[in-house]
């Protein structure tokens, strides 16, 4: 059916780092299209506003821990 054993490592230690997080990219993504949610509901007077401003806020926190995680792997390996 398919390999069951062997080596399932995915990249190799050789290879660049991403310049940003996966995770931190889909947070930013949501963040800004939850701005642009709520932008569009405040200007068609719909207080459901509010949501949209919250899962803002927390997919920006998202996306600076990804970054700031990715930040500190990084120096413990340089290290």
């Amino acid at each position: 059916m398919g390999d069951t054993g062997g080596n399932i490592c995915r990249f190799s230690l050789d290879q660049e780092p991403t310049p940003m997080p996966r995770l931190a990219l889909y947070a930013l993504t949501v963040c800004a299209l939850a701005v642009v949610a709520a932008v569009v509901s405040f200007v068609q007077g719909s207080w459901l506003g509010i949501v949209w401003v919250l899962l803002a806020g927390l997919s920006s926190n998202m996306a600076w821990y990804y970054l700031r995680r990715a930040k500190l792997q990084r120096d413990a390996a340089a290290s």
